[in-house]
């Protein structure tokens, strides 16, 4: 059952790292971009949780807190960055 269970989170992970990286080359605005990214980084941190869970490797559940650090650092930067008024694609 558990198998099934890390399969299943797999599976759908990949999905949406599929969907949001769409979205992320489709995208009509910036802030649609950034969102996108965001959620890519998110999900890269809950593929790098689930394969350390799923192979025993606790090791990279470092490597997931530092990707996760860093991506709301980016974020926060994206944001100052469109709040004093950066390029933006819809004005």
């Amino acid at each position: 059952m558990f198998d099934l269970a890390l399969t299943l989170s797999f599976v759908f992970l990949s999905l949406g790292l599929v969907l949001a990286t769409a979205r992320l080359l489709l995208g009509p605005t910036l802030p649609d971009r950034v969102v996108a990214l965001e959620v890519i980084a998110s999900m890269t941190v809950g593929f790098i949780v689930l394969y350390s869970v799923a192979y025993d490797t606790p090791q990279f559940i470092d490597v997931a807190i530092v990707l996760a650090l860093t991506s709301f650092m980016a974020a926060v930067g994206f944001a100052r960055y469109l709040e004093r008024g950066g390029q933006r694609d819809d004005d």
